[in-house]
């Protein structure tokens, strides 16, 4: 399901970040409270929101637990994003059809996760993903959204005044 929640007041001129979530992340606040936290996907998505009206960018939501739809969504944004946060769930331990999805796309990208993976099982310590991202963000829980959210408006308004 993609969705734009900006709520900025004409705010189409923005620069647009994608924000891309995998599988199970529609479960949040009721999967695995103890490890991924209880705030729901929806609420991590309203503080994203919060914090691209503070940085005057609009976003764009997308999760599935379905590949082929994350994949469809990252190669429509080339054009008209100016970056992706990506939390690809399982799918940052397996896909390489995501992450030449990716590269396909060549936007900067922020790879974040609610937990530590590096703390868990051993299986979850290599990322298909990490090569390819500006920044990857652990551990932070759902204020790891925000920190990439600030990297990419930070680099898309240096990017911007240098070729002003």
């Amino acid at each position: 399901m993609i969705s734009d929640r900006s709520d900025l007041p004409h705010s189409a001129g923005l620069p647009l970040v994608l924000v891309v979530n995998g599988p199970n992340l529609n479960l949040l606040g009721t999967r695995e409270p103890g490890t991924y936290g209880t705030e729901t996907l929806a609420d991590v998505e309203q503080r994203i929101t919060v914090a691209a009206t503070r940085l005057a960018v609009r976003t764009e939501f997308v999760q599935s637990n379905h590949e082929g739809v994350l994949i469809d969504a990252i190669h429509a944004a080339r054009g008209r994003a100016s970056g992706i946060i990506i939390n690809a769930g399982a799918f940052t331990h397996t896909s390489v059809a995501l992450r030449d999805a990716i590269a396909a796309v060549a936007l900067p990208m922020v790879e974040v996760h609610l937990t530590n993976v590096h703390a868990r099982e051993a299986f979850r310590h290599h990322s298909y993903l990490s090569d390819l991202a500006e920044a990857v963000i652990v551990g932070a829980g759902p204020l790891g959204y925000v920190f990439a959210l600030e990297l990419l408006a930070g680099r898309t308004a240096a990017h911007e005044a240098t070729s002003a």
